[in-house]
């Protein structure tokens, strides 16, 4: 849990695909496919398309937390030419396999997520409307930090020079 709280919040649904496996250890593979604004009416894990090898799911809501310390990561992302949400999906051990446990626009969050066996994180291509919220934000909360070369200070001749060896005297 953040203790600062964040300056914007974007509330976004998840929608994820259900595709049968071609391994003999895992049934089917889960995978986010989409993030979109807005909640819907339906509620989580309501089936959305079914195809022959595949089934798409509404899996349900999150919220897309934004800070201004992170502006400058939301503005590389949005410049990155395939600006991304990632998405973390955990395992539940209850009807559905999976709920959503967190959605950043933050890459550094999102690389910090993928620890092995917390569950599914996936890179989800960024939609229009939250690319534009998040480009708002940025404009608004980011500030340009120019580079300030350190100045070294000289240094002391003296410290470097040789000395005798120390000499103690015994009583």
């Amino acid at each position: 849990m953040n203790l600062i709280q964040p300056l914007a919040c974007i509330p976004v649904g998840v929608v994820v695909e259900r595709r049968k496996a071609a391994s003999s250890w895992a049934e089917f593979i889960w995978r986010p496919v989409e993030v979109f604004v807005g909640l819907p009416a339906a509620v989580p894990w309501t089936m959305l398309s079914t195809e022959a090898e595949a089934t798409v799911f509404y899996a349900g809501p999150a919220e897309i937390e934004l800070y201004r310390s992170d502006a400058e990561r939301y503005r590389e992302n949005l410049h990155s030419g395939a600006p991304s949400v990632w998405v973390a999906l955990r395992t539940t051990g209850g009807e559905w396999p999976y709920e959503v446990s967190t959605v950043t626009a933050d890459p550094a969050e999102g690389e910090g997520l993928s620890v092995a066996g917390q569950g599914i994180i996936e890179a989800v291509a960024m939609c229009e409307p939250l690319r534009d919220a998040i480009a708002a934000f940025v404009a608004e909360h980011f500030v340009e930090i120019g580079f300030t070369k350190r100045v070294r200070d000289c240094a002391d001749p003296e410290a470097l020079a040789r000395r005798g060896p120390l000499v103690t005297k015994r009583r």
